[in-house]
């Protein structure tokens, strides 16, 4: 039976997420990078493991504001807009220099910093941070539909920006990659006065 991977929407439960990433692992503040990166540019797990540090970082080692890159799956050309998590990534470098841990790669092994963090062991890594919370929906796309999930709420439910930023064709696509079933709908539609 496949996995299903939900966006965690509750901001307690991000918020113990985010604490299981950075303080239970000994890479804890790479692994909680990667899924801040991962939620704010929405991009997917495999595109944020193959992230070089030049595109992130400028010659001077200051955090660029936009990166460019092309999909992996679409070959798409995409802009990521790294505003929103400049002092994460001037933390996470913070800590690589006292690691001592120098590579081409943004997010690399520690055991091989001459290659990147594999999706499977960022996978180990989602899995085990759901087995310490007793949540079991938690997977590598757990911080793409959790940042568009944000986005979507925090937007007023602009699903245009979502299909966008997610590079969706369609509406329905997008409403059930975000978790949207039938009682997220009805508990929306308790918030709406119809007058």
């Amino acid at each position: 039976m496949e996995q299903k991977v939900l966006p965690i929407k509750d901001s307690n439960v991000l918020h113990n997420v985010q604490g299981t990433l950075l303080n239970f692992f000994k890479a804890g503040r790479r692994n909680y990078t990667i899924f801040q990166v991962g939620k704010a540019t929405l991009l997917r797990v495999s595109d944020i493991l193959t992230l070089k540090w030049a595109d992130v970082f400028d010659e001077e080692g200051n955090v660029r504001l936009n990166a460019f890159l092309h999909d992996h799956k679409t070959g798409k050309a995409n802009r990521l807009y790294l505003k929103p998590v400049v002092g994460d990534l001037l933390a996470y470098q913070r800590w690589l220099e006292q690691e001592n841990l120098v590579s081409d790669w943004l997010f690399p092994s520690t055991r091989h910093p001459e290659r990147h963090l594999t999706e499977k062991q960022f996978y180990k890594i989602m899995r085990k941070v759901g087995d310490l919370l007793n949540l079991d929906y938690l997977g590598t796309h757990t911080m793409r539909k959790t940042g568009a999930y944000r986005v979507y709420v925090q937007s007023n439910y602009n699903i245009g920006l979502v299909m966008h930023l997610l590079n969706h064709s369609s509406e329905a696509m997008t409403l059930a990659y975000l978790g949207l079933d039938q009682a997220s709908t009805e508990e929306m539609l308790d918030n709406i006065d119809f007058g």
